[in-house]
């Protein structure tokens, strides 16, 4: 991987990422990561790579291929236009800044500015992410494959051409872990209710989300046949889907509205 990258900010998703990179051979000589002075040195020990301040610091012979924001969402505006001069047909900016679009973008890096918008997910931290990326239409073949080559380093990496589907992403993948996360607290507490130990129904509800998560990565069938398989007439099973496949008042319902409910609060916080 020969990628010239710039990357802007190394917190938990950006130091994750650059592990990943170099230990798919990305070369640290063609890296430098801008970040407060601590953080930067410390990076230039731990990977080798150029850590800087400011992007001002940047060698003007680096002409990267790849502008990474990493940076907090509420941090970009005050440092973004610094980085317009980098704006160049051989330049893409990635961004997996929520709610940051690419109209904010373009607004302070050009109209000709080459913008890969970006919502990965919390799981990326294990590379076990979800990844849905979004170019302006000037963005070449080459640069979406390099975007992609870097952001399949933490998970898998779907595209989407219609930006206004991002708000949907970030409702179903961005925020979705924490949904799974609540599911756990939920058959923890009903475990609880059933009278099982609050830390064995965590226990049991821990891994039983974990292990059916590893069997549905496995597995080439679907999720409803795999609910299927562990359902028999009549079973257990069958008795709590009942419940939790009721057209009224079950899961499927709930979730609709859930993610209706995040689709709405996306569109209103890129507004």
């Amino acid at each position: 991987m020969n990628t010239r990258l710039l990357l802007v900010g190394c917190g938990k998703m950006g130091s994750a990422m650059l592990e990943g990179w170099l230990a798919q051979g990305l070369k640290a000589d063609n890296v430098y990561i801008v970040e407060q002075a601590e953080a930067a040195e410390k990076l230039e020990t731990s990977y080798g790579i150029h850590g800087v301040t400011d992007v001002a610091d940047v060698p003007q012979d680096f002409i990267p291929q790849v502008v990474l924001f990493a940076v907090k969402p509420q941090v970009l505006p005050d440092v973004i236009d610094a980085y317009k001069p980098l704006a160049r047909a051989e330049t893409v900016f990635l961004s997996v800044a929520a709610g940051k679009t690419i109209e904010f973008f373009a607004s302070h890096l050009g109209e000709l500015a080459r913008i890969v918008r970006a919502m990965p997910n919390t799981p990326a931290a294990v590379s076990r992410g979800m990844t849905v990326m979004c170019p302006t239409e000037n963005v070449s073949i080459a640069q979406r494959d390099m975007c992609e080559t870097l952001l399949a380093t933490v998970g898998l990496v779907s595209w989407v051409e219609d930006e206004s589907l991002m708000d949907a992403v970030t409702a179903l993948s961005g925020s979705g872990p924490a949904y799974i996360f609540h599911l756990v607290e939920a058959m923890a507490q009903a475990g609880e209710t059933a009278g099982l130990p609050a830390d064995q129904a965590m226990l049991l509800a821990r891994q039983t989300v974990v292990g059916a998560g590893f069997l549905l990565d496995a597995s080439e069938e679907t999720a409803a046949t795999l609910r299927q398989n562990v359902t028999s007439p009549g079973g257990t099973t069958a008795a709590a889907l009942d419940v939790l496949m009721d057209q009224k008042s079950g899961l499927p319902e709930l979730m609709t509205r859930a993610i209706e409910a995040a689709r709405k609060r996306s569109v209103e916080l890129a507004g």
